[in-house]
């Protein structure tokens, strides 16, 4: 089963821009649409990393939820800004992409999360060979 990425659906309906409050809301409604999900489009550690980065810090509640689930087996395909960068009305960031992935890949490294970095165009190949490659499974 797949859980898509709860913030989409939020922001979507949201008729104002949004603000660090909504963020708490967003992750709320992550956690809940991850339940019995094996796959995940995003999860509270966006959430972290992006409010760290707009805001300077992030609510207490959201890292608490990380920290549980430091004791769940998470395996995760880490897209590397490597492509053409895309338009999209919710995407915020065009310029310092890299920098965001690196704080996303010292951050699964700080929790002992698994991943794997997906580079160049043919990411869902390269996810699929290189993930079974590695006795993963998605």
């Amino acid at each position: 089963a797949f859980s898509k990425e709860y913030a989409r659906k939020y922001l979507y309906s949201l008729n104002r821009d949004y603000n660090q409050s909504d963020l708490l809301k967003i992750a709320k409604g992550q956690l809940q649409a991850e339940k019995n999900k094996q796959l995940i489009d995003t999860d509270l550690i966006t959430i972290k990393i992006w409010s760290n980065y707009k805001y300077g810090n992030c609510d207490n509640w959201i890292l608490e939820q990380i920290k549980k689930q430091t004791i769940e087996k998470r395996f995760y395909l880490l897209c590397k800004p490597d492509i053409k960068w895309e338009e999209d009305q919710l995407r915020e960031n065009s310029i310092n992409r890299m920098d965001l992935f690196e704080l996303y890949k010292k951050e699964l490294k700080n929790l002992r999360h698994d991943y794997y970095i997906i580079k160049g165009d043919d990411r869902i190949d390269n996810a699929i060979s290189n993930t079974l490659s590695q006795n993963f499974f998605i």
